[in-house]
């Protein structure tokens, strides 16, 4: 397996990928060849400053002269920057010289391109991408985050299919539950959009949909998927990023305020590490942008070393977990299960 790294892609680029990329190539042995692509004399220099050996023939350097800035709008700039870094690693993809892409760049400009590129999946009109939560029972995936902000019924109906693949092939979940968003649990609740949603899912084999869901039922809740459009999801995301930063924050200064509350502080540093390890997106490193024909990782974009690190990880196992043909196979079962237009008119 094969990674290319949108190595000038990040608020902290290109260090953070390059710290990143020397831990993955010390942790993951099964990776083949690690492709560095951005301006060669930066990475040249970053390398010699944080020790990466390139003449390690297990990592390259791919020159991309330009950079999509973060602030840019993704998808005109992804056409006016033909050589930016994001375009010419996934240009590894689309030729077969790499197997995975991996960007905490400009998320817009990542989907663009590799929308554009790759194209989609048969019977995928639109990608999405699966960010993971933790929650009570495991891991909890937002599907869409981001990648779709005006989505359709059909879009969702797509995303509970892939979504349902995904944990299933990846995360060994035996029967992924899937949940649709709504402002209620019950059936009626909901806007146009997310009833239709919600009978278009009731009628989709293949899935485990459990109705209606709300905000809490993404931690207290058994849930795999969590379906929503992408200007939701990537608020709700952004929402518990922020609420988990404050809490921390809030949680410091209140044991700073007494000596016996450190005392006891320093007695639970072990519950609070583990804690911060569960809660943290730079242990879940990146996210999927399901529905592309090839395997595409979207980090964050304050990610850090160990974040890039474990994006790597994630693009090395849903190729290795062969994430796409499950998706393909589940979407022609999920075609031929469905009555037609013309079996359905006669059953009423």
């Amino acid at each position: 397996m094969k990674v290319a790294l949108d190595a000038m892609g990040g608020d902290h680029a290109p260090a953070i990928n390059i710290l990143g990329a020397i831990d993955a190539l010390r942790m993951y042995p099964k990776m083949e060849h690690l492709f560095l692509v951005g301006d060669q004399p930066t990475l040249e220099a970053e390398s010699a400053k944080h020790g990466l050996d390139l003449t390690d023939p297990r990592v390259s350097i791919v020159h991309a002269p330009e950079v999509i800035g973060m602030a840019e709008p993704g998808a005109k700039t992804v056409r006016r920057k033909k050589l930016s870094s994001i375009n010419v690693a996934i240009d590894l993809v689309k030729s077969g010289t790499a197997t995975a892409f991996v960007s905490a760049g400009n998320t817009g400009a990542a989907v663009a391109s590799a929308t554009l590129k790759l194209r989609t999946l048969p019977g995928i009109d639109r990608a999405g991408i699966a960010s993971p939560l933790p929650n009570e029972h495991g891991i909890c995936n937002i599907l869409d985050a981001g990648a779709n902000p005006e989505a359709k019924p059909e879009h969702l109906v797509a995303y509970a299919i892939m979504g349902t693949a995904f944990a299933r092939g990846v995360l060994g979940v035996k029967d992924p539950k899937v949940g649709l968003m709504s402002n209620g649990e019950e059936d009626e609740k909901g806007t146009t959009f997310t009833k239709e949603t919600f009978k278009l899912l009731k009628q989709t084999p293949g899935i485990h949909f459990i109705g209606n869901v709300e905000g809490h039922d993404l931690f207290d809740t058994e849930l795999d998927v969590v379906l929503c459009d992408g200007f939701v999801g990537n608020i709700v995301l952004k929402s518990c990023e922020a609420t988990a930063k404050a809490v921390s924050k809030w949680l410091k200064t209140e044991i700073k305020a007494s000596p016996i509350r450190m005392a006891g502080a320093f007695l639970a540093k072990g519950a609070f590490k583990a804690l911060k390890e569960k809660s943290s997106y730079e242990t879940y490193g990146g996210s999927p942008l399901l529905g592309v024909n090839g395997v595409v990782i979207i980090a964050h974009g304050s990610s850090s070393p160990l974040a890039i690190r474990n994006a790597i990880r994630v693009g090395l196992e849903t190729v290795e977990k062969q994430v796409n043909p499950r998706i393909e196979k589940a979407l022609a079962e999920a075609a031929l299960a469905l009555p037609t237009t013309e079996s359905a008119q006669a059953s009423e």
